[in-house]
């Protein structure tokens, strides 16, 4: 028998390492829902993660600019020269955050550079403590590295933030790192200084536990909440604090592709290790358009900033105006986390009880054409996360189809 007849036979056997993970939840509804629209189904897409703004000319000028010069070969392995000092510029600026060019590392898209920290650092069975509600990819990514997510969760009554009580109760000997994101997908919710500070004594007291911080929505915040990012805030965490942010939300740049983070010259190194047998340098025309973005104008930002908070209040009134649903009021990025737990139980008009917040989405876009995503696929039921980086007729006609909807449950 030939080896293709064997395989054939056989059936591919996929590596245990990701048997257990799926394709995210977020694109299995946004294909089920943009195939609806293909069929002439008037759905109202609620799921997407990325701004709807389009990148600022001057960041494209510096791209085109870029390919006329010729700047299409590779670059250095984890970012040009150029974007570095453009990061260094920013943390500084930022954050008061004083990095060397070995200390900062640029990938495609700040997802790799997640992978590339968990891949670079963690040993079979490593644990990393992940409070939830959290970005789908984050457990996913330290399965596939052979590590062991620790969910925490955070309700509601927290602000959906860990708390030093339960981070002390998670760490174990086994404990190789603590993930936090601020402001947060899915809830928006967001660290304080205040908030911060009880968690970083926890961190002082275990030298062995290094902290990942996830800083891409720094920029979209509201209400005149300050951001703050840890190592900011304690130095002495900075030597095992990796600091991720990019381009991608701030600066509507989703499809450049550029993430990057600081951190200690030790781990920066060994990331570079992963990435050089993965994708190798980042494209470097984004890395080029990306410069422009860190250093060039910045009062833009406000002015986004300011239509996503009205985009905000608008959803937030909308939901809490519903009999059954509940939603805080998030403190940045560009979502809300509302709970459905009094929509559990009940019945649909074609018979179908309500049982969990899968079971309420996936009612809401078979009947009302609006796609959003369970908090299951965050890792906190039962609630659902809607998107609302999108324009406010489309969101005024979503929340005017959901109120319809959830009034036709029994």
């Amino acid at each position: 028998m030939t080896i293709n007849a064997t395989v054939k036979e056989a059936g591919f056997l996929p590596a245990s390492r990701i048997a257990s993970i799926g394709v995210s939840e977020i694109l299995k509804i946004g294909a089920r829902a943009s195939a609806m629209k293909r069929e002439g189904k008037p759905v109202i897409i609620l799921g997407a993660g990325e701004p709807d703004f389009d990148t600022p000319d001057h960041v494209k000028e510096a791209a085109s600019e870029a390919i006329r010069r010729g700047e299409t070969k590779y670059t250095a392995l984890d970012g040009s020269p150029q974007l570095k000092k453009a990061i260094r510029e920013k943390f500084q600026r930022e954050n008061g955050l004083v990095y060397e060019l070995d200390e900062i590392t640029v990938a495609t898209g700040a997802k790799q550079i997640l992978f590339n920290a968990m891949m670079a650092s963690i040993n079979p069975g490593d644990e990393v403590i992940i409070p939830t509600p959290y970005w789908t990819s984050y457990s996913d990514i330290v399965q596939i590295c052979e590590g062991k997510p620790v969910s925490i969760a955070c309700d509601q009554s927290s602000g959906f933030r860990l708390t030093a009580e339960k981070l002390e109760a998670a760490i174990t000997p086994k404990t190789r790192w603590v993930l936090l994101n601020s402001p947060s997908n899915p809830s928006g919710a967001a660290y304080s200084a205040a908030d911060y500070r009880p968690l970083l004594d926890v961190l002082l007291k275990h030298p062995h536990v290094w902290l990942l911080v996830d800083d891409m929505y720094e920029h979209i915040v509201y209400d005149g909440f300050r951001f703050v990012t840890p190592a900011q805030l304690e130095p002495r965490l900075k030597d095992r604090t990796l600091t991720v942010n990019g381009v991608s939300k701030a600066y509507a740049m989703t499809g450049w592709r550029i993430g990057y983070a600081g951190g200690p010259p030790a781990l920066i190194k060994a990331m570079a290790v992963v990435q050089s047998q993965a994708t190798s340098c980042p494209s470097s025309v984004s890395q080029a358009a990306s410069v422009a973005a860190l250093t060039g104008p910045q009062d833009f930002l406000k002015e986004r900033t300011a239509s996503f908070q009205r985009r905000r209040d608008l959803v937030v009134s909308g939901l809490n105006a519903i009999d059954g649903l509940d939603c805080r009021v998030p403190e940045g990025a560009f979502y809300t986390f509302a709970g459905c737990a009094g929509m559990l139980g009940r019945v649909t008009p074609s018979g179908k009880r309500i049982e969990t917040d899968g079971d309420f989405c996936a009612y809401l876009l078979d009947d009302a054409h609006v796609a959003v995503v369970p908090g299951s696929a965050f890792g906190l039921s039962p609630f659902f996360r809607i998107s609302y980086a999108t324009s406010e007729a489309e969101l005024k006609a979503a929340l005017t189809r959901i109120a319809a909807a959830c009034a036709r449950l029994s």
